[in-house]
């Protein structure tokens, strides 16, 4: 799987590495290129899943606000449900293309 935007891969991963969650696909944080993510100061957090950390990218010299997010500390009851510990896994928002490597 490969994560894009404006023509940058953002993540790039075999396919039995992520996991589709809710119809999102997660990379592994190792997959990340994160040199292209900045934090986010936005707060959620998910009834399920617990508080999650958005980021930010910065292409061609122009900041995309919350283009990513992940679950840095997993509720068990979490990992539970999708069967395997996702803890620091990034998905990314629909402005960014996610599709088959």
């Amino acid at each position: 799987m490969k994560a894009t935007m404006h023509g940058h891969v953002l993540a790039e991963a075999p396919d039995d590495e992520t996991i589709v969650i809710e119809g999102n696909v997660y990379f592994p944080p190792t997959t990340v290129l994160h040199d292209l993510l900045s934090e986010s100061d936005t707060q959620y957090t998910c009834p399920w899943k617990g508080r999650s950390q958005y980021f930010n990218a910065t292409i061609d010299d122009k900041q995309v606000r919350d283009v990513a997010w992940s679950y840095p500390d997993l509720r068990a009851s979490a990992i539970d449900v999708v069967g395997r510990d996702f803890s620091g896994y990034v998905a990314f928002s629909p402005g960014v293309v996610v599709s088959r490597g």
